[in-house]
């Protein structure tokens, strides 16, 4: 029986056409046909680790004499994640390192000093009961909420308003909802909102107190004390200071993620430069290319029309691996090509026990289609059990890799991982209906030496 599996090919094809639209884009986007409008935008662009792009490494550390728990570390870890994050920074790499460190890495930035003053503050933000007295900015104080947590050295210069305790009305724990805005006065001020309980904290304490001082602390630091003219018990309010626009943004990402639950100091920091990253992409690259012309090479000269077949399915399956790196996205590191490269390898071996076993059923005498179902049948639970075997070599890898010191081998486990899942598409589904569409016309009979025989 003739069959042509068209519409699995049809499907192919689509797949190739995505695959090809990705690889060669950077920015992919979807607009509303009736009016213009974009429905849907996204960066796709291939993103670099530390090794390729550079950036900047820094080393976390919770002061001597705080108690921590590894949960203290990890949790501390997620907040720290979301705060760069929120800054724009992509790709950012940490690990615990217990007990009393974390590892950042911030590829490609252009802004350290945000960057680094973001991680550093616990984030700890107080409304403090002043009473009829002020402070100024950037005064260091005590409250009956946790303990100072910016060190700061007692000394006989301090007034004795700075050595008292002041009283805590609420911390920020009750905040719903902060944003940056352009202050009325010039400049930039932090606009927020305040849950249920926090909003009738808040409306009790101004409206018994107008006339007295509420100062805003972060981290036991004054940031500014306004005076209560009047009730406020809308739940919502703006706290304002001398904030630039990045100062006002790092405040805003600090209050928005919460407060740390240990504070971290940056013990260690250096900016790491792309140029060896750039010279290892480049060779990197390079191989991959001669790797694949190759393989390319040899799968056509040995097995000849299988092996051209064979071909167009690791064109198919390299394009197919690009674009799920760039859609995911992966951050590619020097280990990670790697696992690309070695994963190409591993998808022509599928191939290769396929066209085995099809050389196999063409010389005891079948047809050719049936010996590409058959060849396929008999090569399928090799194909199964080596690329099983890898997926489980890479989940141990990749679990080993999230711990401290050990990311590359992190990085390697995913791409390979990835590219097996690939190749087992192509081999299964992709190199299948390749042989069938172009070759179930085709006696072998007439031409043996097309099939290697």
């Amino acid at each position: 029986m003739n069959r042509r599996p068209y519409t699995t090919l049809i499907i192919v094809v689509i797949l190739v056409a995505f695959s090809i639209w990705i690889s060669l884009s950077k920015t992919i986007s979807v607009t509303n046909p009736f009016n213009s409008q974009p429905l849907f935008s996204r960066n796709v662009d291939i993103r670099l680790g530390l090794d390729l792009r550079g950036g900047l490494q820094a080393l976390l550390e919770v002061p001597e004499g705080i108690s921590v728990t590894s949960q203290d570390l990890e949790n501390t870890k997620a907040i720290l994640e979301s705060r760069v994050n929120a800054l724009g920074v992509s790709e950012v790499n940490m690990q615990t390192a217990p007990p009393r460190r974390i590892l950042a890495e911030f590829p490609g930035i252009d802004n350290p000093e945000e960057v680094v003053a973001a991680v550093k503050q616990t984030g700890m933000l107080e409304f403090v009961d002043f009473g009829s007295t002020t402070l100024p900015v950037g005064t260091v104080i005590k409250t009956d909420q946790g303990s100072a947590l910016t060190a700061t050295p007692a000394t006989d210069t301090k007034t004795p308003a700075e050595q008292r305790v002041y009283h805590t009305v609420m911390t920020g724990t009750e905040l719903q909802t902060v944003n940056v805005q352009a202050a009325t006065t010039g400049g930039f001020e932090i606009a927020f909102s305040l849950k249920a309980d926090g909003s009738k904290i808040f409306g009790d304490y101004t409206s018994k107190n107008v006339g007295k001082y509420l100062a805003v602390v972060l981290d036991k630091k004054v940031i500014s004390t306004p005076k209560i003219n009047s009730a406020i018990t809308g739940g919502s309010g703006v706290i304002t200071g001398s904030f630039t626009q990045a100062e006002a943004n790092t405040f805003a990402v600090q209050l928005r993620y919460g407060s740390l639950p240990v504070p971290v100091q940056v013990a260690e920091s250096r900016t790491v430069g792309p140029t060896l990253g750039a010279e290892s992409v480049r060779k990197s690259v390079l191989a991959g290319f001669i790797g694949l012309g190759i393989v390319i090479l040899f799968m056509l000269f040995y097995y000849r029309l299988p092996g051209f077949v064979a071909d167009l399915a690791l064109i198919t399956y390299a394009l197919m691996s690009l674009a799920l790196f760039k859609i995911i996205p992966v951050v590619l590191t020097l280990p990670g090509i790697a696992g690309f490269i070695l994963s190409i390898g591993m998808a022509v071996d599928a191939n290769i026990l396929i066209f085995e076993r099809l050389k196999e059923e063409l010389r005891s005498g079948k047809n050719l289609h049936q010996a590409i179902d058959l060849g396929w049948q008999r090569a399928w639970p090799s194909i199964r059990d080596s690329n099983s075997s890898t997926l489980i070599t890479c989940f141990i890898l990749y679990i080993f890799g999230s711990t401290f010191g050990a990311s590359m081998v992190k990085g390697f486990s995913v791409t390979l991982a990835l590219g097996v899942i690939v190749s087992l598409f192509t081999a299964i589904i992709v190199t299948r209906t390749y042989l069938h569409t172009l070759m179930d016309n085709i006696k072998s009979v007439d031409h043996p030496r097309w099939f290697g025989l």
